[in-house]
């Protein structure tokens, strides 16, 4: 395929591997979480080519992708990096993911198992 034909972006979103299947993209669509050049994607039919700019909201995150290419196949993520130019704004982390828990004051919240078997001990018939 040449760089100037155009594609239906639901088959650009599966051959790029954002989703896993083809009608997953449909629905990421037809939901309305893809844009093209800032407008919102109505169908997944809408065509995308080379030099359009895909916004797509995924569950905990915001991709945007500038189009490079039209795919041909979904082959392997090396290949599927060429189709595009990834311009997402960086990740912000709120916490590290190493960070240790708080811990909480002796006798404040649910007793631990611990503590429960001492309670049956104290309140045990004998």
């Amino acid at each position: 395929m040449a760089s100037d034909t155009r594609q239906r972006v639901d088959k650009w979103l599966f051959f790029a591997r954002v989703v896993k299947s083809r009608s997953l993209a449909q629905k990421l669509v037809t939901g309305g979480r893809v844009r093209i050049n800032r407008d919102k994607a109505a169908q997944s039919s809408d065509q995308v080519g080379g030099g359009d700019v895909l916004t797509i909201t995924l569950d905990r995150r915001i991709l945007v992708y500038r189009v490079l290419l039209p795919g041909t196949h979904r082959g392997p993520a090396e290949e599927a990096r060429k189709l595009y130019e990834d311009l997402s704004p960086p990740v912000v982390r709120d916490a590290p993911p190493d960070a240790i828990a708080p811990l909480r004051d002796a006798g404040s919240g649910r007793p631990t198992k611990r503590d429960r078997r001492a309670i049956d001990r104290l309140t045990e018939p004998e």
